[in-house]
């Protein structure tokens, strides 16, 4: 046991021994330091966290004439994958367990596989759309996956992308309708190309369909559902805007799409007219998201009442 006085022959005092081991911080250097580490986090949430965690929307949605026959048929709509090996990869491979988990019937996707580069080979930038349709391949549903093209597919090589798709079995709906039937019922899926390059033909799209049988509409441009809203479509499903990426509280989207600024982010009624916008999955531009995570919009149909 220590003596009386050992302490101070073992460790040596020091001259004004009572200050702190560092020197104390001031206001302004506290504030500085948490301003930093604020930043910091806001960057990793904004580029590493939440862009990579889709999150599942449920939506129930009643269709005036949707078939009693298919009542709780289930559609899964992703968009805007802007696939990239380093960024919008990871929240694309994210979703492949998640919609398989869902078991939807089916899988439609609105457009925006590749993006445009700022510089160097448009035509060449298409060729991401091959490794994105190895990934959507792995989603399985009964009554298959449907796609339109993007603003982004159609500047790029559409063609090229179609190919892609179609050659992992995911058909392009390019301005055309098919009848999706079963348990003795139908309704019809239907597809136009990318409005802002003028492409779209509603028109054609559904000339062919019977009077009242119900019609879902796949467009990439959500605006366009004004436009659509004169025809005999249930619902339109799109995507485009990204529901704006970067969402300030308070101020809203910092940026917005052309036919992309009306109907930003989830759903809407447009007359008879059902419309849905999904945010997208990957990122244009820099690869962030704030306040507008990833989404996998799961769809639940049935007839309305009255």
């Amino acid at each position: 046991m220590l003596e009386a006085g050992t302490l101070s022959r073992v460790i040596p005092q020091r001259k004004g021994s009572n200050r702190l081991p560092f020197p104390p911080t001031t206001r302004r250097k506290f504030i500085r330091v948490a301003v930093t580490a604020g930043v910091a986090a806001l960057a990793a949430d904004t580029t590493l966290i939440e862009p990579n965690h889709p999150r599942i929307v449920r939506q129930e949605i009643a269709l005036r004439r949707w078939p009693d026959r298919l009542e709780g048929f289930t559609i899964a709509l992703l968009s805007d994958f802007h696939y990239d090996p380093y960024f919008s990869v990871h929240p694309l491979r994210a979703s492949i367990d998640i919609i398989n988990d869902l078991h939807p019937s089916l899988i439609v996707l609105t457009g925006d596989f590749v993006s445009v580069p700022y510089l160097g080979n448009r035509a060449k930038a298409a060729s991401a759309a091959e490794p994105c349709a190895q990934l959507l391949r792995q989603m399985k549903a009964p009554y298959g996956l449907w796609a339109v093209m993007g603003n982004h597919d159609a500047l790029t090589d559409s063609h090229r992308i179609a190919d892609s798709l179609g050659s992992v079995g995911i058909q392009v709906l390019d301005n055309r309708s098919v009848p999706i039937e079963g348990n003795g019922a139908r309704f019809w899926l239907t597809g136009v190309d990318d409005v802002l390059e003028g492409n779209a033909d509603v028109d054609a799209a559904v000339h062919s369909i019977p009077a009242n049988e119900s019609v879902i509409l796949l467009a990439h441009e959500p605006d366009y559902a004004d436009y659509v809203a004169r025809y005999p479509v249930d619902m339109q499903l799109s995507g485009h805007s990204h529901g704006g990426q970067m969402r300030v509280p308070f101020v809203g989207p910092l940026w917005l799409p052309e036919l992309g600024k009306r109907y930003v982010w989830g759903l809407y009624r447009i007359g008879r007219l059902t419309l849905y916008t999904n945010p997208g999955l990957g990122t244009v531009g820099a690869p962030v998201r704030m306040n507008c995570p990833p989404e996998i919009t799961f769809l639940t149909l049935r007839r309305s009442v009255g």
